[in-house]
């Protein structure tokens, strides 16, 4: 029987740890992931500042991990509203990295052109993102970047105006649902050309219930087969539950994920803000 020395070098380079040991580097790590998780929710607006502008309002955000890619964005500026859902590529602490950064930017942007404009407002966006990761559009370059979904109300509440890339809005009106499109690219660089977001300018009426949202809900796997929960059985769900008080709303969407996904492991970050004129 061999007997290995406590000095031996050969352990020492292989790295061998304990169990304990282990343990211990993975509740720093937790620990570690705990408050960057506080410092990510410091920035962003609290639930309360939500419902002060839309009072039948709800926010369902469960990030996959202890940090999340999803974010969410709330602005006043001159009596107009800003309101943003967003989705940075990846999730855990790659994606909160770029959540961070594109929070930081939306309100650089807002502070320095003062403009009421979602499609502007994206494309300094994509500016102030592209410059900072330094994206030139080279092949080797990584291709982070931000899907978002961005409204603009006015102080009349009457018209909403929405820019999106990727991600689109929801309007249910009575029993039907609106949707409307973002542009196919990313907020930062894209494998083809960045063309100018292009801004919609919708008219609202009173009970209009808007719905901002990421992937993370449509694209969850479960059900009997093990599938994509997938976007009309979405929309189909909001249309169902759009009567209802948001707070109801927001518990009716958490438990169909929950049983829809069963003891499958959540996929994604999950992000649906609801608002009602």
């Amino acid at each position: 029987m061999s007997v290995v020395q406590k000095n031996n070098p050969a352990n020492f380079e292989t790295g061998a740890i304990t169990g304990q040991e282990l343990q211990k580097h993975q509740k720093e790590l937790e620990q570690s992931l705990q408050y960057a998780s506080y410092i990510q929710k410091s920035l962003f607006p609290k639930v309360h500042e939500i419902e002060k502008l839309f009072p039948d309002s709800f926010l369902l955000f469960m990030p996959r991990d202890i940090v999340s890619g999803d974010f969410y964005w709330v602005h006043t500026e001159n009596n107009i509203v800003y309101l943003a859902v967003g989705d940075s590529t990846g999730h855990g602490v790659p994606g909160a990295f770029i959540s961070i950064l594109g929070i930081s930017f939306l309100n650089q942007v807002i502070s320095k052109y003062k403009t009421s404009n979602p499609s502007q407002i994206l494309n300094y966006l994509r500016e102030y993102f592209m410059k900072s990761l330094d994206q030139t559009g080279k092949d080797e370059e990584q291709k982070d970047g931000i899907d978002m979904a961005l409204c603009v109300f006015g102080t009349n509440w009457q018209q909403v105006s929405f820019a999106g890339a990727f991600n689109p809005l929801y309007i249910v009106r009575g029993n039907q649902l609106m949707q409307f499109e973002g542009e196919k690219m990313p907020i930062g660089i894209s494998a083809e050309t960045e063309n100018s977001f292009q801004a919609k300018t919708i008219d609202l009426q009173p009970n209009d219930m808007l719905y901002l949202f990421t992937d993370g809900y449509p694209d969850q796997f479960g059900g009997n087969q093990g599938k994509k929960f997938k976007y009309q059985k979405f929309r189909d769900l909001l249309v169902r539950c759009s009567k209802l008080p948001a707070i109801e709303q927001k518990k009716v969407l958490a438990d169909e994920f929950a049983n829809w996904k069963g003891n499958l492991p959540q996929i994604d970050d999950v992000t649906i803000m609801g608002v009602r004129i």
